[in-house]
């Protein structure tokens, strides 16, 4: 099973053979391919090849691609992430509208459920109180805003009162760059599962490649800002971008202990058969602990 995450800043160049990813650089590395989850390239002074790419698909390895800032700008999918894709795609574009909203109501309320296990988590008793009355007036399809409501109270809770999430500063970097790691995460299994990244449940925006994944990785938005919260004082380097990029591999539960990148695959592949099979009574959801 894969389980590195490899993470790629010095100019080198990358090919495959023998099954093995290949990076000539100072040195020369191989990593069998068999070993890769994910792999994050981080310079743009990094050359890979064609067959690299390939072999780096028919792995389903992850792959990321960061701006000269080093931060994520865009990744490497496949056209097809499962032998059956186009009957899985017409599955998903006949997805009802009742599991739709069923769906996407569970998936708001575990996110604001793992919120309030935060706060609680961390001491702030009193507004986890708050997101847990927001949590019991929540409607389908969270009508009245709820979610928007518990996300001002969770937010200024860990990070201040006067703490805006468009803002430039350090926690809002590390939060993103935290987010699209899991994105790519995501994207990853919904591929993987045959499905469009680009047709969502809750997110519709047109200019989205990635709808469907933005609303999956909800519940577990709280992996990255318990770790954000509890390393605000810093700055986003290289070292802090790499244990972000590490919290795919942090032990979680999941009705068993596992990695974070197995508890994505499971909830994204348990979210995807609730909405063929039109019921959400099978939903596998991140619990925050």
């Amino acid at each position: 099973m894969a389980w590195r995450s490899v993470i790629i800043e010095s100019p080198c160049k990358i090919s495959a053979g023998g099954n093995y990813l290949i990076i000539r650089g100072d040195e020369l590395k191989k990593i069998h391919l068999s070993e890769i989850y994910y792999l994050m390239i981080a310079s743009p002074a990094v050359s890979i090849t064609g067959i690299a790419l390939c072999e780096l698909n028919r792995y389903k390895v992850k792959v990321v691609f960061c701006d000269e800032r080093h931060n994520p700008y865009g990744e490497f999918a496949p056209y097809y992430g499962s032998h059956n894709c186009s009957k899985k795609i017409r599955q998903q574009v006949a997805w009802k509208k009742e599991a739709i909203s069923a769906v996407n109501t569970a998936i708001l309320a575990k996110k604001i459920q793992n919120q309030a296990a935060l706060l609680k988590k961390y001491g702030f008793e009193e507004r986890a109180g708050m997101l847990e009355e927001y949590l019991f007036e929540l409607e389908a399809d969270d009508a009245t805003n709820r979610e928007g409501l518990a996300a001002k109270v969770y937010f200024n809770a860990l990070f201040g009162m006067g703490f805006i999430r468009d803002e430039n500063n350090a926690v809002n970097a590390a939060l993103n760059y935290g987010y699209a790691v899991l994105l790519s995460c995501v994207n990853r299994e919904v591929a993987a599962n045959g499905c469009l990244t680009q047709l969502g449940v809750n997110h519709c925006n047109e200019f989205n490649e990635f709808n469907l994944s933005c609303d999956l990785m909800e519940p577990f938005r709280v992996t990255v800002d318990e770790y954000v919260y509890m390393n605000k004082g810093r700055e986003l380097d290289k070292d802090y971008k790499h244990e972000l990029v590490n919290l795919l591999n942090k032990r979680v539960r999941m009705q068993r202990e596992c990695d974070l990148h197995d508890a994505i695959a499971v909830s994204v592949k348990s979210t995807i058969e609730a909405l063929n099979n039109g019921t959400s009574e099978d939903l596998r959801l991140y619990d925050f602990e």
